[in-house]
């Protein structure tokens, strides 16, 4: 087993922050294989409201085990 960090995920919803998280790490982890488990290590979240349309930013460092 080995494991492999992604320094940074930026993903952004006008869902809310869980969403922006999940589809972050849902694309890194379509570009890496075999991934057994994934967990956020730092991150940082910010509201944008431009326009009165929220958007949900969030900065991720996150590591993924690997099989």
């Amino acid at each position: 087993m080995s494991v492999a960090r992604v320094s940074e995920i930026s993903s952004t919803s006008s869902k809310s922050f869980e969403d922006a998280i999940n589809q972050g790490i849902a694309r890194a982890t379509k570009t890496l294989r075999n991934v057994k488990s994934a967990w956020i290590k730092e991150q940082s979240v910010a509201v944008d409201d431009a326009g009165g349309i929220s958007e949900y930013r969030v900065n991720m460092l996150v590591t993924f085990v690997l099989e």
